[in-house]
């Protein structure tokens, strides 16, 4: 069974942050695992600000390397993914989706069923790219996104997986001034009920551990996999078929 690994908020054009990131891919590529054992999430905030020009492009060199080398690899974008993290726009969903999907018509919650685990990615960033609630660096799924996660959930192909992961960008337990998850309360609602067994996310770069939070055994912060400004940086490897405590963090 494949195993998970988890990483956020690389912000590729902060400062050496590109050179970091690089860094951290090699060491993936030449750890003594075969990358085809793992799927690598990413949980948003790929880059620092999606308006400067070839942003997309250097973060996409990075995560091609690891495809090249074996490795699965899922992302949902941040709100620095849409934009410069304070100020969003809808011009970038689609740009997003071309460079890291290389399909405009994805939608969400995004479903990859891989081996006997179903992943669902969410855009927190869906319902903060209107004028009037655009700025600051607040997270929103929306009603839209909401009622589709429990049709999702009730679809055969989830059902029939022996695990679920729900992955996202903006973190759902810790808000904080101007950057919580609007409709958390609602996710939930939304959650309860389901086997859930990893919620991974990112965006405060704390790289807390919440498990057990609504019930969920692995509810994982991904802090700043690059480091950003000395903020920790968690690489954990997640092996499903066991109990969180031999979850670890690979230091890559």
């Amino acid at each position: 069974m494949k195993k998970i690994i988890h990483l956020s908020d690389t912000h590729v054009g902060y400062e050496d942050l590109n050179t970091r990131l690089g860094d951290v891919v090699t060491r993936m590529i030449f750890h003594k695992t075969p990358a085809e054992n793992y799927v690598v999430v990413i949980t948003g905030d790929l880059v620092e600000d999606a308006t400067r020009e070839g942003s997309y492009e250097e973060a996409s060199t990075h995560l091609n390397r690891l495809k090249k080398a074996g490795f699965i690899v899922l992302v949902a974008p941040g709100n620095h993914d849409y934009g410069t993290g304070g100020i969003g726009s809808k011009d970038y969903v689609d740009r997003f989706k071309k460079h890291f999907f290389e399909n405009t018509a994805v939608s969400y919650p995004k479903l990859d069923i891989i081996e006997n685990i179903a992943f669902i990615g969410l855009d927190s960033m869906a319902e903060e790219l209107n004028w009037y609630d655009r700025l600051f660096a607040q997270g929103e799924l929306g009603e839209k996104q909401l009622k589709r996660l429990p049709k999702m959930l009730k679809s055969t192909e989830v059902k029939n997986s022996k695990y679920t992961v729900i992955y996202l960008h903006h973190h759902p337990f810790h808000p904080k001034p101007f950057h919580e998850l609007k409709d958390s309360d609602e996710l939930r609602k939304t959650l309860e009920g389901y086997q859930i067994d990893a919620l991974l996310f990112g965006h405060n770069h704390d790289g807390r551990i919440w498990n057990g939070g609504w019930g969920i055994k692995r509810v994982y912060d991904g802090g700043t996999s690059t480091s950003k400004e000395g903020k920790p940086n968690p690489h954990r490897v997640i092996d499903l078929s066991k109990e969180p405590i031999f979850d670890y963090d690979a230091k890559f």
